[in-house]
């Protein structure tokens, strides 16, 4: 039987954090149970307006926007939507850029919009960052972005509800079902067809 209520999973952190490869993988994961499964892809890499250090406020505001409208659209299509990024570690870079202010007063929105992430799973900077053309080398800059995870993460995304893994781990021989019956738990309902449903400790 299909999930009567639909889940959604975050991988979150800074870039080049092998985010990328732990949805796909996961998603994997969620496919081979037998459950329906869609990908919301990180929206900063068709960003018109800019990124990385060089980001306005005006393109992390974009950034934000687009994040909201990506999960909007896809959230209905599968029982369980996973996505590259959030809005919380999308506000991470809006708040370097912006000092800290908030101009465009978001941050209502942001709290408001973590809360439908059933579960977060952020991705620690144990790995070098890598060249893809897109994103930044800059270990100052990724390392201001942690900075700015470590801080707002706690206030948006609640430690029963999330997890952290550091990126090396993130590899080919990663078991993601542990994490995968952990959303299931969380949704209410089974991972796979007849089973019961672990309580939550």
């Amino acid at each position: 039987m299909p999930w009567s209520s639909r889940a959604k999973i975050a991988f979150i952190g800074s870039h080049s954090v092998r985010k990328s490869n732990a949805v796909h993988a996961f998603a994997s994961t969620i496919g081979r149970a037998g459950r329906s499964v869609e990908v919301g892809r990180e929206v900063v890499r068709f960003n018109p307006l800019g990124l990385n250090e060089a980001a306005s406020a005006e393109a992390q505001l974009w950034v934000l926007m687009a994040q909201v409208q990506q999960e909007l659209e896809l959230a209905g299509r599968a029982e369980v939507l996973v996505t590259d990024r959030s809005v919380v570690d999308n506000f991470a870079y809006y708040l370097r850029v912006t000092a800290g202010e908030d101009p465009f007063s978001v941050e209502p929105l942001i709290r408001a919009w973590a809360s439908t992430y059933d579960l977060s799973v952020r991705l620690l900077p144990d790995v070098a960052l890598q060249a893809d053309g897109v994103r930044s080398t800059n270990d100052a800059f990724r390392d201001e972005i942690e900075s700015i995870l470590d801080r707002i993460v706690p206030l948006y995304l609640p430690p029963d509800r999330s997890m952290r893994i550091p990126a090396s781990q993130v590899t080919a021989e990663f078991d993601w079902w542990a994490v995968a019956e952990q959303l299931a738990a969380i949704a209410g309902e089974p991972l796979v067809e007849g089973q019961m449903v672990a309580p939550l400790a």
